[in-house]
Parts: structure tokens; C-alpha cells; sequence
């Protein structure tokens, strides 16, 4: 009897290629974003970015300030993964040291040159009074910039991303963040030089009864003025804040965090009390913690970035073409139907900026302490042609309520 036929093998099925979401993202970043971002209609699934947040959502932010002991004011700020220390540090100028002050106080005090304006004949102004004051307003600017009074520094080159060697020199993106910052301090006119200003009142006292007033009342900057004959104030020193910013964990859109470590931390920040001493020619400090001021900040200009990741994964090698009125009538149809073609992301992290060629940064404050309109500081766009002015303006109010939710960040510090 024949032996039984052996059942025929069955056909060899090649094994199906799995991957875990971690090194799909790695080998597809375009594609697994694209495919969070517009998932297919059968899936019920809503649009989500790859890290969990919608489109318009900020990472986490947490703020805390004074960590810094041996500096006049100080502030870390985290937003998601991204941390940013910030110290700021006063000190003393003479206007000794300042080679063009000589020649600055010679000119008339009827020049036309106002930013010149190196004495005052009237009680110090307040702050109320201040912010009406055109003159006061151009004095600020003049001394600020030209004196180089706010001396902001950005550092990368502490471990704080693969890219980053500590120890490295300053890299491009580091000069870049620290100009932005310097720029952003001077429009906004965020310090006003009053708060850094140290004043000398000399005493309208003859030579026996100047030799026998009471020293602190002869040398205190904040003395009362005298009767009208009283001599006119002299500016003898400066404050120069030197604002050190240290990144120290990098996940995406360092400027946000920098910008608001230094806002936490000059709102942090106490001036120690000052006289000029007649008979050393020196500016002491007062050694009484209760004695020192805050600094009195115009306002509380919050920054938002944002990012605009396109479907065609083309788009970043292209050359960028203005949109005529037939591609946007593409772009509007594809509206209509639901498809979209890009989407702009709030607070972007490392993996969608690395996505992204377009970058929208805006900064706003708000009037009467975030009881008044809503004030754009800063507007900046490039790297594209995606964001029209109508997705600008609802940019403008998603950073409204960001501007809400640092102010109960900051002032919960």
C-alpha cells in the first residue's frame, strides 16, 4: 500500500514590517506629524499634534523667582521641556568713566538735542507722571541705548541639547536669541531710566552750615528739593544690569522662555538705596534690605511663537512662491471640502520646528494692568507665505489669552 501524499506546506507569508510609534516618528517625522494632524475621516479621531496638544494649546508653563541668592533679581521659567534660568546682576557706573558725559553736560540746556538732558531743576518725577512725559520718554531711549545700561547675555553651551557642548563658544543661535532680547528690551522701553539713576542733590548751604548738616540728609538721593534757589540735581552714576540667561534644558522655542525668565526676573529685581558721598567722591549703598527698590516696569509684554507646518512634504526645498489668485483659489476649495493643507502651531517644540519653514513671532501687552485693550508690541513673520492677515489677527487673540495666563503665572511668583 502506497504511503499516504505528505500535506503540501503552506505558502510562506513574509512577515508584515511593524514599527513602534517612537521610530516611525524618527524615520517619517513629515509623515507621522501629517498623519496626527489629518487623520483619516473613518477614524473618528480628532486633529492632534504628536506631543497630545491641539493646534492653538501652549506646553505647561511654570515660573518661579529669587532662586538665584547672589543676584539682585532672578527667575526660572519652564515651559514644557524647556527650562531657562535668568539673573540679573547690578552694577555701578560712574559718569566719570563715561567718555562723552563731559561734553554731553556742556551743551545748553536750550539745545534742541532733548536726549542730552543730563540735569534736572524739578522734584523727581513719579511714575504716574512719567508716563505721559515725551521728554522723560526720549531721555530713557538716549541713556538706555547709548549708555548700554541693559546688557543682556544668552548661553547654550551648557548641555541643555545634543547640539550643545558645554563649554562651546557662543553659537549663532545664542547671538541671535541674545540680540533679540536686547532689541525687545529697548522697544518696548520695558525699563525706565529713572530706576537706574543714582542723583546728587548738592545742599544751598553756606560753607560753615554745610559742614555742620546732618550727612544723610546732604547725601541722600531722595532728599526733598530745597526753595527755588536750590541747586539743580546731578546724574553722578548709572545702574547697569547686566541680564544673564542660561538655557539649560532645550525642547523647542527658546525665545519664548528666555524672554519670559528675564521678565520674571527684572520684576524680581531690588536696587539697593544710594548716595553720592561728597567727601570720598564714591556711591555708597545702603546695606538695609528694607531700603531697596523694585524696579517700576512699563507694562508686561508677553511673547508668543508660533510655526506653520505644511502637508506637502516638498514645501521646505521648493523655491517660495508668492501665491497667485488661482492657488489660492485652490486653497480655498480644499477649505471648503475640509482637506487642509497647513496648520499653525502654537509654542512648537524641537520635533515640529525642525518641520516647519515658516516662524510667527508676537508680542502684546495689555493696558491698565490686563483691564484695557490688548496692545501689539511686536509682530515678526518669515520663512513664508502660508499666514494671511486673517489668521494673524486670530494669532493676535490666541496670544491675548496667553498674555491672561502668564500674568497669573508671573504674579502668583
Amino acid at each position: 500500500m502506497a504511503p499516504a501524499a505528505a500535506p503540501a506546506a503552506a505558502p510562506s507569508v513574509p512577515p508584515s514590517l511593524s514599527l513602534p510609534p517612537s521610530q516611525f516618528a524618527r524615520l517619517q517625522p513629515h509623515a507621522y506629524l501629517l498623519a496626527h494632524l489629518s487623520p483619516p475621516p473613518s477614524s473618528n479621531q480628532p486633529s492632534i499634534r504628536a506631543n497630545g496638544r491641539c493646534t492653538s494649546q501652549f506646553r505647561v508653563t511654570s515660573a518661579n523667582t529669587g532662586s538665584l541668592t547672589h543676584t539682585n533679581g532672578s527667575a526660572v521659567v519652564r515651559i514644557g521641556d524647556t527650562a531657562a534660568v535668568c539673573g540679573v546682576r547690578a552694577e555701578i557706573l560712574h559718569t566719570d568713566d563715561i567718555a562723552s558725559w563731559s561734553v554731553s553736560r556742556a551743551s545748553p540746556p536750550d539745545s534742541t538735542n532733548k536726549r542730552r538732558k543730563l540735569t534736572d531743576t524739578t522734584e523727581k518725577p513719579t511714575v504716574a507722571a512719567s508716563n505721559g512725559n515725551e521728554d522723560e520718554d526720549e531721555d530713557d531711549e538716549s541713556h538706555i541705548q547709548d549708555l548700554n545700561l541693559l546688557v543682556p547675555n544668552l548661553s547654550l553651551s551648557t548641555g541643555c541639547a545634543p547640539g550643545f557642548i558645554p563649554g562651546a563658544p557662543p553659537s549663532a543661535l545664542a547671538q541671535s536669541l541674545s540680540h533679540q532680547i536686547l532689541s525687545l528690551l529697548h522697544s518696548t522701553r520695558l525699563v525706565r531710566a529713572e530706576d537706574l539713576r543714582i542723583w546728587y542733590q548738592p545742599p544751598n548751604l553756606g560753607a560753615e552750615e554745610l559742614e555742620r548738616h546732618n550727612e544723610d540728609e546732604q547725601m541722600d538721593v531722595d532728599a526733598q528739593e530745597g526753595d527755588a534757589g536750590a541747586k539743580s540735581r546731578e546724574i553722578k552714576a548709572f545702574w547697569v544690569l547686566y541680564i544673564d540667561v542660561m538655557i539649560i534644558s532645550l525642547a523647542g522655542n527658546p525665545f519664548d522662555a528666555a524672554w519670559a525668565a528675564v521678565l520674571a526676573a527684572l520684576r524680581d529685581t531690588k536696587l539697593p538705596k544710594t548716595w553720592w558721598d561728597v567727601d570720598n567722591e564714591m556711591v555708597v549703598c545702603s546695606e538695609a534690605v528694607s531700603e531697596a527698590h523694585k524696579l517700576s516696569l512699563r507694562g508686561m509684554p508677553v511673547a508668543s511663537s508660533f510655526c506653520v507646518f505644511e502637508a506637502d512634504a516638498a514645501s521646505g526645498w521648493r523655491k517660495v512662491i508668492i501665491p497667485d489668485a488661482e492657488e489660492e483659489r485652490k486653497i480655498e476649495e480644499s477649505n471648503r471640502k475640509g482637506i487642509q493643507r497647513r496648520w499653525i502651531l502654537a509654542d512648537p517644540d524641537g520635533y515640529e520646528e525642525n518641520l516647519s519653514q515658516e516662524r510667527i513671532c508676537i508680542v502684546v501687552d495689555k493696558e491698565n494692568a490686563g483691564q484695557g485693550k490688548t496692545v501689539i508690541v511686536k509682530m515678526e513673520k518669515n520663512g513664508g507665505w502660508a499666514a494671511d492677515t486673517r489668521e494673524l489677527k486670530q494669532l493676535v487673540d490666541i496670544s491675548a489669552q496667553r498674555w491672561d495666563d502668564m500674568k497669573r503665572i508671573l504674579d502668583s511668583c
